[in-house]
Protein backbone atom coordinates (compact mmCIF):
# COMPACT_ATOMS: atom_id res chain seq x y z
CA UNK A 1 0.00 0.00 0.00
CA UNK A 2 1.16 3.29 -1.22
CA UNK A 3 2.04 6.37 1.20
CA UNK A 4 -0.93 7.98 0.24
CA UNK A 5 -3.22 5.15 -0.08
CA UNK A 6 -2.37 5.08 4.08
CA UNK A 7 -3.29 8.46 4.78
CA UNK A 8 -6.69 8.18 2.52
CA UNK A 9 -7.28 4.97 4.59
CA UNK A 10 -6.25 6.53 7.87
CA UNK A 11 -8.27 10.25 7.16
CA UNK A 12 -11.08 9.52 4.89
CA UNK A 13 -14.06 8.79 7.87
CA UNK A 14 -12.73 12.02 9.66
CA UNK A 15 -12.60 14.42 6.24
CA UNK A 16 -16.06 13.12 5.34
CA UNK A 17 -17.86 13.76 8.37
CA UNK A 18 -15.89 17.14 8.77
CA UNK A 19 -17.23 17.77 4.94
CA UNK A 20 -20.56 16.78 5.92
CA UNK A 21 -20.86 19.18 8.57
CA UNK A 22 -19.70 21.95 6.41
CA UNK A 23 -22.01 20.84 3.74
CA UNK A 24 -25.02 19.37 5.09
CA UNK A 25 -25.08 16.86 1.86
CA UNK A 26 -23.83 13.03 1.64
CA UNK A 27 -23.26 14.16 -2.38
CA UNK A 28 -21.69 17.25 -1.71
CA UNK A 29 -19.54 16.25 1.71
CA UNK A 30 -18.35 12.70 -0.42
CA UNK A 31 -17.50 15.63 -3.02
CA UNK A 32 -15.46 17.91 -1.06
CA UNK A 33 -14.06 15.04 0.08
CA UNK A 34 -12.67 13.68 -2.82
CA UNK A 35 -11.54 17.66 -3.69
CA UNK A 36 -9.73 17.64 -0.53
CA UNK A 37 -7.71 14.44 -1.52
CA UNK A 38 -7.31 15.42 -4.84
CA UNK A 39 -5.97 18.44 -3.80
CA UNK A 40 -4.08 17.31 -0.48
CA UNK A 41 -2.00 14.44 -3.42
CA UNK A 42 -0.93 17.65 -5.67
CA UNK A 43 0.51 19.25 -2.49
CA UNK A 44 1.50 16.87 -0.32
CA UNK A 45 5.14 18.36 -0.55
CA UNK A 46 3.53 21.54 1.23
CA UNK A 47 2.21 19.53 3.78
CA UNK A 48 5.28 20.98 6.96
CA UNK A 49 3.86 18.23 9.53
CA UNK A 50 3.95 21.47 11.91
CA UNK A 51 -0.06 19.97 13.00
CA UNK A 52 -1.68 16.86 12.55
CA UNK A 53 -2.23 15.66 9.48
CA UNK A 54 -6.13 15.18 9.49
CA UNK A 55 -6.01 19.14 10.83
CA UNK A 56 -4.05 20.16 7.53
CA UNK A 57 -7.12 17.69 5.36
CA UNK A 58 -10.08 18.94 7.45
CA UNK A 59 -8.10 23.01 6.20
CA UNK A 60 -8.65 21.98 2.83
CA UNK A 61 -11.58 21.25 2.63
CA UNK A 62 -12.60 23.71 4.87
CA UNK A 63 -10.75 26.18 2.38
CA UNK A 64 -12.13 24.28 -0.83
CA UNK A 65 -16.22 24.69 0.75
CA UNK A 66 -15.66 28.48 1.02
CA UNK A 67 -14.25 29.06 -1.99
CA UNK A 68 -16.79 27.32 -3.45
CA UNK A 69 -19.16 29.07 -1.54
CA UNK A 70 -17.70 32.20 -2.89
CA UNK A 71 -17.95 31.86 -6.54
CA UNK A 72 -20.98 30.50 -6.81
CA UNK A 73 -23.30 33.98 -5.65
CA UNK A 74 -26.21 33.01 -3.77
CA UNK A 75 -29.58 32.27 -6.75
CA UNK A 76 -31.77 35.28 -7.31
CA UNK A 77 -35.40 33.31 -6.85
CA UNK A 78 -38.50 35.02 -7.10
CA UNK A 79 -39.72 36.42 -3.56
CA UNK A 80 -42.19 33.57 -2.20
CA UNK A 81 -45.47 34.99 -2.82
CA UNK A 82 -47.19 36.81 -0.34
CA UNK A 83 -50.42 34.87 0.94
CA UNK A 84 -53.68 36.29 -0.27
CA UNK A 85 -56.79 37.21 2.56
CA UNK A 86 -58.53 33.56 1.53
CA UNK A 87 -54.76 31.60 2.19
CA UNK A 88 -54.67 33.61 5.61
CA UNK A 89 -58.30 32.77 6.90
CA UNK A 90 -57.68 29.27 5.25
CA UNK A 91 -54.87 28.68 7.80
CA UNK A 92 -55.04 31.23 10.00
CA UNK A 93 -53.39 29.33 13.15
CA UNK A 94 -50.69 28.14 11.31
CA UNK A 95 -50.15 32.23 9.82
CA UNK A 96 -50.62 32.95 13.63
CA UNK A 97 -47.79 30.54 14.67
CA UNK A 98 -45.80 31.78 12.17
CA UNK A 99 -45.97 35.44 12.96
CA UNK A 100 -45.25 34.13 16.75
CA UNK A 101 -41.74 32.18 15.88
CA UNK A 102 -40.90 35.82 13.53
CA UNK A 103 -41.32 37.80 16.26
CA UNK A 104 -39.44 36.00 18.43
CA UNK A 105 -36.87 35.80 15.46
CA UNK A 106 -33.43 37.56 17.06
CA UNK A 107 -31.93 40.44 14.59
CA UNK A 108 -30.89 40.59 11.52
CA UNK A 109 -33.13 37.35 11.08
CA UNK A 110 -36.53 38.76 11.75
CA UNK A 111 -35.63 42.11 9.58
CA UNK A 112 -34.18 40.43 6.49
CA UNK A 113 -37.17 37.65 6.60
CA UNK A 114 -39.71 40.52 6.85
CA UNK A 115 -37.89 42.65 4.13
CA UNK A 116 -37.75 39.27 1.97
CA UNK A 117 -41.39 38.19 1.90
CA UNK A 118 -43.30 40.70 3.09
CA UNK A 119 -40.71 43.95 1.54
CA UNK A 120 -40.55 41.36 -1.57
CA UNK A 121 -36.36 43.03 -1.91
CA UNK A 122 -34.12 41.38 -3.66
CA UNK A 123 -30.96 39.65 -1.95
CA UNK A 124 -28.67 43.24 -3.34
CA UNK A 125 -31.31 45.47 -1.54
CA UNK A 126 -31.23 44.27 1.62
CA UNK A 127 -27.72 43.16 1.74
CA UNK A 128 -27.11 47.45 0.68
CA UNK A 129 -29.29 48.43 3.48
CA UNK A 130 -27.48 46.10 5.94
CA UNK A 131 -24.13 47.66 4.33
CA UNK A 132 -23.22 43.71 3.68
CA UNK A 133 -22.76 41.76 0.80
CA UNK A 134 -26.12 39.96 -1.71
CA UNK A 135 -24.56 36.66 -0.18
CA UNK A 136 -24.58 37.51 3.37
CA UNK A 137 -28.74 39.04 2.69
CA UNK A 138 -29.03 35.41 1.14
CA UNK A 139 -27.41 33.16 3.92
CA UNK A 140 -29.15 35.62 6.63
CA UNK A 141 -32.56 34.89 5.36
CA UNK A 142 -32.23 31.01 4.66
CA UNK A 143 -30.97 31.19 8.23
CA UNK A 144 -34.36 32.71 9.24
CA UNK A 145 -36.33 30.34 6.89
CA UNK A 146 -34.74 27.19 8.76
CA UNK A 147 -34.94 28.63 12.03
CA UNK A 148 -38.59 29.36 11.39
CA UNK A 149 -39.25 25.88 10.07
CA UNK A 150 -37.10 24.04 13.18
CA UNK A 151 -39.48 25.95 15.31
CA UNK A 152 -42.74 24.63 13.72
CA UNK A 153 -41.70 21.32 13.19
CA UNK A 154 -40.96 20.91 17.23
CA UNK A 155 -44.23 22.55 17.84
CA UNK A 156 -46.19 19.82 16.01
Amino acid sequence: MGEFEQIYQAHFGLVYRYALRLTGDPDAAEELTSHTFFQALQHLDQYRGTGSLSTWLCAIAKNAFFSARKAKPCPEAEPPPVPGPEDFLADRETAMAIHGILHRLPEPYKEVFTLRVLGELSFRQIGNLFDKSENWACVTYHRAKQKIQREMEAST
